[in-house]
Formats: C-alpha cells, sequence, structure tokens
C-alpha cells in the first residue's frame, strides 16, 4: 500500500510538473500521461532517480 501511494504521488507530481522539464516532446501531450501512470506508479525510485539527474544536466 505505501509503494502505490508513493508511486501514485510520485507519478502525479511527475506528470504534471517534471515530464515538461526533461522531454521537450512531451509538451502538450496531455493524452498520453494517464497511460504513463501505471508504470510510474510500479517503478516510481526509478522515475525519480531519472528525474532527478536529468533535472541537473548530468546525462
Amino acid at each position: 500500500m505505501v509503494w502505490a501511494a508513493a508511486g501514485l504521488v510520485t507519478g502525479i507530481a511527475f506528470l504534471l510538473y517534471g515530464i515538461d522539464r526533461i522531454d521537450e516532446a512531451a509538451e502538450g501531450a496531455y493524452a498520453v500521461r494517464p497511460l504513463l501512470l501505471p508504470g510510474i506508479v510500479l517503478l516510481w525510485p526509478l522515475v525519480l532517480w531519472r528525474w532527478w539527474v536529468l533535472s541537473r544536466g548530468s546525462h
């Protein structure tokens, strides 16, 4: 339950604020974002790590 809750919070934050900052092609692609949520919920630690690395500019 805790994993899913953390994943849901991470997923919503990433889809609202993070995806536009790390992927320019995702700007305006609002219809696709709900499809990404289940994967983000399951893999939220990896998503947070990649979001952090890419937002710092070190690929």
